[in-house]
């Protein structure tokens, strides 16, 4: 489905269902380098269990016009300008590392607006390193491979697909080569600037799920504990032994724990 949104065509999923913003929006926003693909199981339950679902593509990436956004409250403008386009009066926001910063921001940003909020991968400062961030910004194939393999567990590197017969890795490699050039690194050079998670965790008025992974290397729980813990509403899961890439590792786990959430909040 696509929208107009602050002059650009962009493109959202919608979970296999026809989008119709008079139920309970959902919108999913993905990480750095990515788009709406990784999130096929969570997306198309949420459509055919009662919700108006929106995988966005954020500018730049996937069947969305550019250029990128350079900076992580300019992403979260976008979400509320998104909703704005759609019709949505209320949503909901998951949003995964990159994705799950701007989502944060977003709800900081228009606190009547949204109702809950899902944070999978996330921490603050989201810090990345200086060798990842030189070879993305120089385009090198390294900063894709270095993104894929710090981004998964160890039960990941070595199997264990859901789906008998794919590779978690390799889909990676080819969902982050397909991008346009350039993106990755404006991407995680806008997660390693960006200093206003905390000041937007404290302000934020729904509840909140912090979704971990104990295996992530690149947001450890630890990190994602210490920026739930300034939130007045919310509740941290860990999945064990997934990485950070965890609705890709553990696709049903994951979605068993936003189902848990978004229930006991509707109760």
């Amino acid at each position: 489905m696509e929208f107009r949104v602050v002059g650009r065509t962009v493109f959202a999923g919608t979970g296999g269902r026809v989008f119709d913003p008079a139920r309970p929006v959902v919108v999913f926003v993905h990480g750095a380098g990515m788009d709406h693909t990784v999130w096929p199981l969570q997306a198309r339950w949420f459509a055919h269990h009662g919700h108006g679902v929106l995988a966005v593509d954020l500018p730049g990436h996937g069947r969305s016009e550019g250029p990128a956004l350079e900076t992580v409250e300019e992403m979260g403008e976008f979400l509320i300008a998104l909703a704005g386009a759609a019709r949505a009066k209320t949503f909901s926001l998951i949003g995964h590392s990159m994705g799950a910063l701007a989502a944060l921001a977003a709800a900081s940003m228009a606190p009547g607006r949204v109702g809950r909020l899902a944070l999978l991968g996330v921490s603050s400062p989201m810090r990345v390193h200086p060798d990842l961030l030189a070879a993305a910004a120089a385009g090198q194939a390294l900063a894709r491979e270095l993104v894929v393999s710090w981004g998964h567990g160890r039960a990941a590197h070595l199997g264990g697909n859901r789906a008998p017969g794919l590779w978690m890795l390799g889909g990676g490699l080819r969902l982050l080569e397909a991008g346009p050039a350039g993106v990755l690194g404006i991407d995680l050079l806008a997660c390693n600037s960006h200093a206003g998670a905390e000041a937007a965790a404290a302000r934020l008025a729904c509840p909140t799920l912090v979704l971990c992974g104990s295996a992530d290397l690149m947001t450890p729980p630890k990190a994602a504990a210490k920026l739930a813990s300034l939130v007045k509403d919310s509740r941290v899961v860990t999945l064990s032994g997934a990485g950070h890439m965890m609705m890709v590792e553990r696709p049903d786990a994951t979605l068993d724990a936003l189902k848990s959430f978004f229930e006991t909040d509707r109760g």
